[in-house]
């Protein structure tokens, strides 16, 4: 007979077939508590994601299609024009934008042996759940990551995309440049759909000077010194002068999200030795969201960041007179700031790290300012669910946090050894937010996305000074 499931905590399960040992532990639910406690370690990129259920029989992508606000109407109108059954007016619609969810599926395993685990097989089962759980939950939570700073499945490149440097230095003045990473120039968004570049064309400043874009091409054997970079060439309509073609020079995209860093130093080879992450940045991250009307979260912006970034910001002197005299406040007591300034920090050991660039500095760190709507979630809906009819009803199937944990009784020869797995299936996009241009929120960027801001910096131990 079929089996289904429930989406939130589905179960397909008969434990007869298991140890006596293990038997109380499923019953009771310790075997699921184990799970979903390796499910909450310290992370945090997942959390910013809206779910959304990916439908059974559509493939394996799905376009989402966001319609646009219409601009608002500031001039009256004409008396002498208001007749007939359209009074003079004119009809007009909004526009849409759209992206593309991709779903892939993701797991890993680890056997129990019964017979070698006998001394303590109860809690040698225990802690594969757990073990399965914190590497379940990393594992969402690094692609969650990946997206935002890569996005790999938008295809216009994710938070870090349309910001590079030439790394090559021009001969003499050509068509193409040779840069770091050329993840947000590969496409642009044309009459609401994910086009080549080739299509439109993208305005690029190269240096000092404005180009148009009409291709961009990988590498061979990639280079790239930005985390989950492409390295590769962009070739324009018209020559690049030496003087912009220099290596060094900053290469951005006139749709590209806004990366801060300290000194407004230009580009990732610019940070310096004391370029420690400032309050100055974060508000400037925070007025960035402002300006394009991005929906906080509860109330704050999430600001993703590691230990060593968190601690520049304390040797921040504007974060220090925030607090001056504040000994007994708890932020200076803990040495963690929760919220400040509407915004919550969340450390975290998965922000992305880069080896140093520059030899009188140190490595890179980013931090990662986000508001809602910033990433999508798409969970399939049919994971745990089978139509077999001679399935085996020993299995235990739960679903926590849509991942499927799934425990096999034993089949090998000896009846010894008991499978412990977890699988989950989805995928994350970048929704962009073309169409919200000046004509709706006049103070909005011309960025493709606009809800979150990565800040650029080094970290540090505590020993340096600012």
């Amino acid at each position: 007979m079929a089996q289904s499931f429930s989406q939130h905590h589905g179960i397909i399960m008969s434990i007869t077939n298991f140890p006596v040992a293990l038997q109380a532990a499923i019953q009771q639910g310790f075997l699921a508590r184990e799970f979903e406690n390796g499910l909450h370690s310290r992370l945090g990129f997942r959390q910013i994601a809206d779910r959304e259920r990916f439908a059974i029989g559509i493939g394996e992508t799905v376009t989402k299609t966001r319609k646009s606000l219409k601009a608002p109407v500031t001039t009256p109108l004409n008396p002498s024009t208001n007749t007939n059954f359209d009074n003079g007016l004119t009809a007009t619609g909004w526009t849409v934008e759209q992206y593309t969810l991709a779903i892939n599926q993701y797991g890993d395993t680890t056997d129990l042996n019964m017979v070698t685990s006998l001394a303590g097989i109860a809690s040698q089962f225990l802690a594969n759940a757990h073990t399965n759980g914190v590497q379940a939950m990393q594992s969402l939570d690094r692609i969650a990551r990946n997206t935002l700073f890569g996005g790999a499945q938008n295809g216009v490149g994710g938070y870090l995309g349309g910001n590079t440097r030439v790394t090559t230095t021009l001969g003499s003045a050509g068509t193409t440049i040779a840069v770091d990473d050329i993840r947000g120039f590969q496409r642009i968004i044309y009459d609401g759909q994910v086009v080549p570049v080739g299509a439109k064309g993208m305005t690029v400043t190269v240096g000092s000077g404005v180009y148009t874009l009409s291709a961009a091409t990988a590498d061979a054997t990639n280079t790239s010194t930005a985390p989950g970079g492409i390295s590769g060439t962009l070739t324009f309509s018209s020559n690049v002068a030496v003087a912009d073609g220099t290596e060094g020079m900053a290469v951005v995209s006139a749709v590209a999200p806004s990366v801060i860093r300290p000194n407004n130093r230009l580009v990732t080879t610019d940070i310096a030795a004391g370029d420690f992450l400032k309050m100055a940045n974060v508000l400037a991250a925070v007025a960035n969201l402002r300006r394009n009307n991005v929906p906080t979260v509860d109330g704050c912006y999430n600001c993703y960041l590691d230990d060593l970034q968190m601690l520049g910001l304390y040797q921040d002197p504007e974060f220090q007179l925030l607090y001056r005299g504040q000994y007994g406040s708890e932020a200076m007591q803990s040495a963690r700031v929760t919220e400040l300034l509407n915004v919550r920090f969340i450390p975290t050991t998965e922000a992305p790290q880069q080896a140093a660039l520059n030899a009188a500095a140190g490595p890179i760190h980013r931090a990662l300012v986000v508001g809602a709507g910033a990433l999508v979630e798409g969970n399939f809906e049919g994971t745990a669910f089978s139509n077999v009819p001679d399935r085996r009803e020993d299995d235990l199937v739960e679903m926590i946090d849509d991942v499927a944990m799934v425990t096999r009784e034993p089949l090998d020869r000896l009846r010894q050894i008991v499978a412990q797995s977890w699988y989950w299936i989805g995928g994350y996009a970048l929704p962009t937010d073309l169409t919200a241009d000046t004509t709706i929120i006049p103070t909005a960027t011309n960025s493709y996305l606009k809800r979150g801001v990565v800040i650029e910096s080094l970290g540090t131990d505590g020993r340096a000074a600012s």
